[in-house]
């Protein structure tokens, strides 16, 4: 399995480190350079809203991935500590009603991150945005590979600094919108929502049926 993961990784990238590409070349050229690598970034449409600073953020700090099919990307219980976005390839995510949904090109998975950082930070008197330490965010599904795919990906740690420089512009219902519809996992904890108050509803038709029909019974 290593030497099939060291195979594809050779095969996607041709043994070239863009990173250490980029380090030489001006500024300018490299921001240009990742706005053309990264096209795919605006095919997220969480992405698709945002203005070209934040996209300039996002792409500094995106790093290219590659995995074998059947890797597990994310899974049940573990630490969602990454971003990822899908250049080509397949994945799977199973939520906690067993529904399986597919990935590939332009899907990301790992995007509840963005809305956390949002939500698990404070403000101090600077008006500057800080994290609350000692507190991390939990997975409840499993995305795994359906064949090998090239992906980039985005730490939790960068998430975090860009949320911190953008937290106005990400926090926009337009932003938090789009997340939130085009999410596998909130799309998931919407119909576990949906469910339960429905079963709540359902219990107080049904009390309130027995009620009536009770006191019909007596009056008569």
């Amino acid at each position: 399995q290593v030497r099939e993961a060291e195979r594809y990784n050779w095969a996607a990238t041709r043994g070239v480190n863009e990173d250490m590409l980029f380090t030489n070349l001006p500024e300018d050229l490299q921001r240009e350079i990742r706005r053309h690598l990264f096209k795919f970034v605006k095919k997220v449409r969480i992405f698709a809203l945002m203005d070209e600073p934040i996209l300039d953020a996002i792409c500094e700090r995106l790093r290219q991935k590659t995995y074998i099919s059947g890797s597990k990307i994310l899974y049940r219980g573990g630490l969602i500590e990454k971003m990822v976005f899908i250049v080509r390839g397949k994945m799977e995510s199973i939520g906690e009603d067993g529904i399986a949904v597919c990935l590939s090109e332009g899907d990301a998975c790992g995007e509840e991150l963005l809305t956390w950082c949002l939500e698990h930070s404070s403000v101090n008197r600077d008006a500057k945005r800080y994290r609350i330490p000692g507190q991390r965010l939990l997975c409840n599904r499993t995305v795994r590979c359906l064949t090998n795919v090239e992906a980039f990906s985005l730490r939790a740690a960068d998430i975090e600094e860009v949320t911190s420089l953008f937290a106005r512009f990400l926090r926009s219902p337009r932003v938090q919108g789009a997340i939130r519809y085009e999410s596998p996992y909130w799309r998931c904890r919407a119909a576990i929502v949906i469910q339960v108050a429905w079963r709540y509803r359902k219990k107080r038709l049904n009390r309130a049926d027995t009620s009536h029909s009770l006191s019909n019974q007596s009056s008569s």
